[in-house]
C-alpha cells in the first residue's frame, strides 16, 4: 500500500498565520471580515437557483396556524396539547403570524382566532408579569407591538386603541427578574422596547437608555463583540450553544434592522453583520443550522438562520453588494427548504412541525430541553417565518452560498469549540471540546466529528450529531499504579465519529471523556475543491492516556480519513450508524463496510474500510441521540492506521463495492472513479482545480494548461476540456495554444 503524505504549501501557511493575527482584531477595525475563504464563484455544472417564491412561506405559516388554532380555548389562548395549558409565548406568536397572513390577504378563516389571541395576550400584558404565561413578558413585546398595525384594518377603532393602551405597560411591570435575565432573554426586551418606541408606545429616550445599559453594562456587548467571529455567546452551557447563538444574534439583527440609532448602534451593526457572515460558513449544505449546545437540533433553529440571512440579504443589497446579497438569499432559501422535511403529514397535525429533528412522537420528548414544548416552539416557527416573510422585500438573484462552494477551514471561538471545513459543498464539522458540565442533566455537545454533509444529498444520514448519555453504563475509576484516582467516567456512554481504544480491559470512546480530552485542529491545505486537515486528540488533564491524530482529506465527492496513534495499544475508529429516527432506516454491516439510508433507491451513507485487514465490531449497544438511535460500529485493524472512506452516495451513483475496488492510493493522494486527488489538486469529471503553475488534466504526465505564475485555480470541464476558468489572482493562462488573461475571481469562458 502506498501511504500518501500531507504537505502544507508555503502560501497557505503564510495565509493562515496572517489570519491568526487578524482574527483577534476588533470587528470595527475592518481587518478580518469573515473566516479565511477562497471566494471562488465556479461550481460544478448544473447548479440551479432554488426558484423559491415568497408566498411559499405563507403556505407553511397558514398550515401550521390552522393546527394551532385548533388548540385555542374560549378566551383566545393557545393551549399546549401535551401540557394542557397555555405555555410561554405561543399565543402572541400565533397572533402575530395570523396578522401577517391577513396583511398578505390570505388566511381569512383564521381572522377571528388571531383577534382573540391578540385580545388575550394584550390583556395579559397589561396586567403585568404574573398574568403572563410563565412570566415570559420579554417575548410578548415585539410580536404584539407589530401586531397592532397588522390588525388595524380588521378590528374596530376602539379595540385598536385599547390594544395600544395595553401595550404602553411599562417594561418593569412585564419583565420578570428585571436585573437578572442578562442572557439572550434581554435581547428580546431590547428589540421589543425599540419597536415600542418606534410605534410611540414608549419613550425613545427610555428605550435607548435601556438598550445602551443592556449593551454596555448587562453584558450584551461583550458576549458578541469579544467573540472571535462575533457570534453571540449565551453563557448558558459549556461549550456555548450554537443553537442559542442564533437567538441572541437574531434579536440584535432585528434591533439593527429597525434602525436603532443609539450611541452603540454602529458597533451593534458591525458585530451582527460579521457574525451573520460567519454563520454562512457554519450552515450545512442541506440548509441546516449547526448543532451543539442546549436546544440544538430543534426545527426553529433553521428558521432563525433563515430570518438572519433574509435580513442580511436586504442589508447587503442596500449597500450595493449584490454577490453577498445573493449568497444570503440562497442561504435563506436553503434554510427554509431544510425545515420542510419535518412538516407533519399525519392527522390531526398535518401542516405543523415536529419540534426536534426526528420522527418520534413529540410526547416522548426526544432531544428536548425543559423549555421545549409543542406550543412555544411551534409558535417560534410561525413567528420567525412570518418575520422572514416581512423582511424579504427585494428581488435578489441567488448565487451559490459558501456552504455550496467550499474553500474554507476555520475554528470558532474556543468558547464554542467547533471546527468547520468544506470542499466543493461537502462539509465536515468537528467538536474540539465536549460538554463536561451537564445542562439540564444532559450533555449536549459530544467530543469528535459530528457532521458530514454533502450538497444535494440527504444530510440526515450521518454520521449524525453524536451523543453523550450521562447516565449510561457503569462508572469506572481510573487509578494509577500508586493508587491515585485521576478519572471517574462511564465507558461507551458517548458516541461520535472518532477514536476508540482499549483502556484497562474496556473500550473507551473519545466522546466518553469530555472533561479530560480535547481536539486540536491543524489545517494543511485549503482549496475550493480540496481541504486537508488533522484533528489531534490528547488529554488536557493529568489522567494520562493515548494521543491520536486523525487526518482528513475532504473532496466534493467523498472523504478519506486516517486515524493513528503513537502508542502501542488496541484502538479503532467509531462510526455512529443511524438506525432509527422514529422511522426504521435500512442499515447493513458487512465484513469491511457499514451503510445506512431510508431506502435502497435513495441516498445512502457508506463507511468503507481501506485497510487490507479489518474487523467491524458491533457488540456495543445503541445510544439514542437527538437524531435517533445510533449504532456504534468500531473499525479495527492490525495495521498501523485505520483508514476509512466516507462515501455519501446519491441515488443513481456508483455502488460502494465498485468504488472500493477502483480506489487506489498514489504517491500524493488517491484515485477513484470520481476524481484524482493529489497533494494540492483535485481533478473530477466536471470540475478541477488546485494550486500551482500547471495541471495535467488527463493523467498522461504532460500539462495541458499552464500559468505565468503560481496561483489557485478552478476549471469547469466538459468531456475533459476546460470550458470556464477562474483564478485567485491576475494571471496569464495558456491552453490549447491560446493565451487567456484572468482577473482575480472573475470566471471566463474558454473556447
Amino acid at each position: 500500500m502506498i501511504i500518501p503524505s500531507l504537505h502544507f504549501p508555503i502560501l497557505n501557511r503564510i495565509c493562515l498565520i496572517l489570519l491568526s493575527f487578524l482574527s483577534f482584531q476588533a470587528p470595527n477595525q475592518g481587518l478580518a471580515q469573515e473566516p479565511q475563504h477562497l471566494p471562488f464563484q465556479l461550481t460544478a455544472p448544473g447548479w440551479e437557483e432554488s426558484q423559491l417564491e415568497k408566498t411559499e412561506m405563507l403556505e407553511v405559516i397558514a398550515a401550521t396556524c390552522q393546527v394551532m388554532a385548533r388548540q385555542q380555548n374560549e378566551v383566545g389562548a393557545i393551549i399546549d396539547p401535551y401540557l394542557d395549558r397555555e405555555h410561554q409565548y405561543a399565543t402572541p406568536y400565533f397572533a402575530f403570524a395570523v396578522g401577517v397572513l391577513l396583511d398578505a390577504g390570505v388566511g381569512l378563516e383564521l381572522k377571528e382566532a388571531g383577534i382573540q389571541a391578540m385580545e388575550h395576550s394584550t390583556m395579559n400584558f397589561s396586567k403585568g408579569t404574573k398574568s403572563i404565561p410563565d412570566e415570559h413578558g420579554e417575548f410578548f413585546i415585539s410580536p404584539l407591538t407589530h401586531g397592532l398595525d397588522l390588525y388595524k384594518n380588521h378590528i374596530p377603532e376602539e379595540l385598536y386603541e385599547e390594544w395600544k393602551r395595553r401595550m404602553e405597560t411599562p417594561l418593569a411591570e412585564v419583565m420578570q427578574n428585571f436585573d437578572g435575565r442578562i442572557n439572550n432573554w434581554r435581547t428580546y426586551a431590547m428589540k421589543g422596547e425599540w419597536s415600542r418606541a418606534m410605534k410611540g408606545l414608549s419613550e425613545k429616550k427610555y428605550a435607548t437608555e435601556f438598550i445602551e445599559t443592556a449593551w454596555n453594562q448587562y453584558s450584551q456587548r461583550i458576549r458578541i463583540v469579544n467573540d472571535r467571529w462575533n457570534l453571540y455567546q449565551d453563557w448558558s452551557s459549556d461549550p456555548q450553544s450554537l443553537a442559542v447563538e442564533a437567538v441572541g444574534r437574531g434579536n440584535l439583527i432585528g434591533l439593527a434592522m429597525e434602525k436603532y440609532d443609539g450611541p452603540s448602534s454602529g458597533e451593534m451593526l458591525s458585530a451582527v453583520r460579521r457574525g451573520t457572515r460567519t454563520s454562512l460558513f457554519m450552515q450545512a449544505p442541506d440548509g441546516q443550522a449547526p448543532p451543539n449546545g442546549r436546544t440544538d437540533n430543534h426545527i426553529f433553529n433553521d428558521v432563525l438562520y433563515q430570518l438572519a440571512f433574509e435580513a442580511m440579504a436586504e442589508d447587503a443589497w442596500k449597500q450595493g453588494n449584490e454577490r453577498l446579497a445573493g449568497q444570503y438569499r440562497r442561504a435563506a432559501n436553503l434554510a427554509f427548504k431544510s425545515i420542510l422535511r419535518w412538516q407533519r403529514t399525519d392527522t390531526p397535525w398535518m401542516g405543523s412541525f415536529f419540534i426536534t429533528k426526528n420522527h418520534f412522537e413529540p410526547g416522548e420528548r426526544i432531544g428536548y430541553q425543559p423549555a421545549s414544548q409543542w406550543g412555544n416552539y411551534t409558535g417560534a416557527i410561525v413567528q420567525h417565518l412570518a418575520e422572514a416573510y416581512l423582511t424579504r422585500q427585494s428581488q435578489i438573484q441567488e448565487v451559490p452560498a459558501p456552504t455550496e462552494t467550499g474553500g474554507y477551514a476555520f475554528e470558532t471561538d474556543d468558547r464554542f469549540g467547533a471546527f468547520f471545513a468544506n470542499a466543493g459543498g461537502f462539509q465536515v464539522m468537528v467538536n474540539l471540546r465536549g460538554a463536561s458540565v451537564p445542562k439540564y442533566g444532559l450533555s449536549w455537545t459530544p467530543l469528535g466529528t459530528v457532521r458530514m454533509i454533502k450538497e444535494g444529498w440527504d444530510g440526515r444520514l450521518g454520521p449524525a450529531d453524536g451523543e453523550h448519555d450521562l447516565e449510561r453504563g457503569q462508572t469506572v475509576d481510573l487509578v494509577t499504579g500508586s493508587g491515585d484516582k485521576v478519572d471517574h467516567y462511564r465507558p461507551q456512554s458517548g458516541i461520535s465519529f472518532g477514536p476508540e481504544w482499549m483502556e484497562k480491559g474496556h473500550w473507551v470512546r473519545i466522546a466518553d471523556l469530555p472533561a479530560n480530552y480535547q481536539g486540536e485542529a491543524e489545517v494543511h491545505f485549503v482549496h475550493p475543491l480540496l481541504v486537508k486537515f488533522t484533528i489531534h486528540y490528547s488529554y488536557v488533564t493529568g489522567r494520562g492516556g493515548p494521543f491520536f491524530s486523525q487526518e482528513f482529506v475532504l473532496t466534493p465527492d467523498l472523504l478519506v480519513t486516517r486515524l493513528k496513534s503513537a502508542q502501542e495499544l488496541p484502538f479503532g475508529l467509531t462510526v455512529p450508524l443511524l438506525e432509527n429516527d422514529g422511522r426504521s432506516l435500512q442499515t447493513n454491516i458487512s465484513a469491511d463496510l457499514a451503510h445506512t439510508g431510508y431506502s435502497t433507491l435513495g441516498d445512502r451513507q457508506y463507511f468503507i474500510s481501506l485497510n487490507e485487514s479489518v474487523e467491524l465490531d458491533t457488540t456495543a449497544a445503541s445510544i439514542q441521540s437527538t437524531y435517533g438511535w445510533l449504532k456504534p460500529v468500531r473499525f479495527e485493524t492490525p495495521e498501523a492506521t485505520v483508514d476509512l472512506l466516507v462515501y455519501p452516495k446519491r441515488a443513481g451513483e456508483m455502488e460502494a463495492d465498485r468504488l472500493k475496488e477502483e480506489f487506489q492510493w498514489t504517491s500524493g493522494g488517491f484515485e477513484t472513479s470520481f476524481a484524482r486527488v493529489g497533494e494540492n489538486f483535485y481533478i473530477g469529471k466536471e470540475i478541477a482545480g488546485g494550486e500551482g503553475k500547471s495541471m495535467d488534466l488527463d493523467g498522461d504526465d504532460e500539462a495541458e494548461v499552464s500559468f505565468n505564475q503560481s496561483c489557485f485555480f478552478v476549471f469547469q470541464l466538459e468531456n475533459g476540456a476546460i470550458k470556464r476558468a477562474e483564478s485567485d489572482r491576475a494571471v496569464e493562462m495558456n491552453y490549447n495554444g491560446k493565451t487567456y488573461s484572468l482577473s482575480p475571481h472573475q470566471p471566463i469562458a474558454v473556447k
